[in-house]
């Protein structure tokens, strides 16, 4: 009987708990012998979350949401995707590696087919025990953008190129409340026909008045990232920027020595740039776009952006 039978009969015989004690075994041997050491950069990013961190409880993190962290039994990988951060192409990358080698294209997955939930098992699926045995073993990681670039892309993709569901439940009412505009189309298809649309600045409006977080916690695309990914509850072991992208997911292939077996796809020409962060704020008032730093002033000093000066201190 070869070893892969003789592992299926003790995962069969004994149960899944079997299963997830040897992946640890094999991720902490992994890790402790044959990983590599990280960059400097990768130390400075982590050691900047230590510094703002510091005398957290990370036990909270037994009292959070995970719905946002993916779980990679097979290679001991959690992710935690956020939306606007190249998590599509992770999306891909990681569904790509649950094959059979030669691993598949991550570009052959389709867009919208990698991003409903039954593509992934969640962290959260799992009970309490196994969740702290998967945080404490497996490689975790997160990828994390510029958090005003990032409301700009998250606006050029639901407020400018909506679907039925941003539309209906974000488009419309935004165009009521800060254009009082009330005679828009019911249909998406005729809305975007006849370019029904908020400006960027109605866009901020919205996540700047106090009543749209009183109502329901801001849309994931538009959600501070350490409220998606929780950074000062979870010891990332590597954090990525969509900045640095190409060079990070090349690093983190390599400490996961996956690198000679897939390739994370190429970044596309229509990525919303930071230098053009300054014309997209021209029509926000100094006053909203003090506010709007206020609510996103955590993500910049967590994950080591400067705060915008020629935007905050005219």
């Amino acid at each position: 009987m070869g070893p892969n039978k003789e592992f299926m009969v003790v995962f069969l015989l004994l149960g899944p708990m079997v299963f997830i004690t040897l992946t640890i075994h094999r991720w902490d041997f992994y890790q402790q012998n044959i990983a590599p050491k990280y960059s400097e950069q990768q130390r400075l990013r982590k050691e900047l979350l230590r510094k703002h961190c510091a005398g957290v409880n990370q036990s909270l993190v037994n009292n959070v949401d995970m719905k946002n962290f993916v779980v990679d039994d097979k290679n001991g990988i959690i992710y935690c995707y956020i939306p606007k951060v190249a998590c599509t192409n992770w999306k891909r990358t990681l569904i790509a590696l649950r094959h059979d080698e030669p691993y598949p294209d991550p570009m052959s997955f389709e867009h919208n087919w990698v991003h409903r939930f039954d593509r992934f098992q969640l962290l959260r699926q799992f009970p309490l025990a196994e969740r702290k045995a998967k945080l404490k073993h497996y490689t975790k990681f997160l990828f994390v953008r510029d958090p005003f670039v990032r409301l700009i892309s998250a606006y050029r993709d639901k407020m400018q190129h909506y679907d039925q569901y941003f539309y209906q439940g974000y488009v419309r009412a935004i165009l009521q409340l800060y254009k009082k505009q009330y005679n828009l189309p019911t249909n998406v298809t005729l809305a975007r026909k006849t370019g029904v649309q908020p400006s960027f600045y109605n866009f901020i409006q919205y996540i700047v008045d106090p009543r749209t977080e009183r109502n329901a916690p801001f849309e994931p695309h538009w959600r501070q990232m350490f409220r998606l990914c929780h950074p000062c509850l979870v010891n990332y072991d590597f954090v990525g920027h969509q900045e640095t992208l190409q060079e990070d997911a090349q690093e983190l292939l390599k400490m996961l020595k996956l690198e000679d077996d897939i390739k994370f796809p190429p970044s596309y020409e229509n990525m919303t740039s930071a230098d053009s962060v300054k014309d997209w704020f021209q029509n926000v008032p100094l006053k909203d776009r003090r506010k709007l730093y206020k609510l996103y002033e955590k993500d910049f000093q967590l994950f080591g952006y400067r705060r915008p000066t020629e935007l905050l201190d005219e």
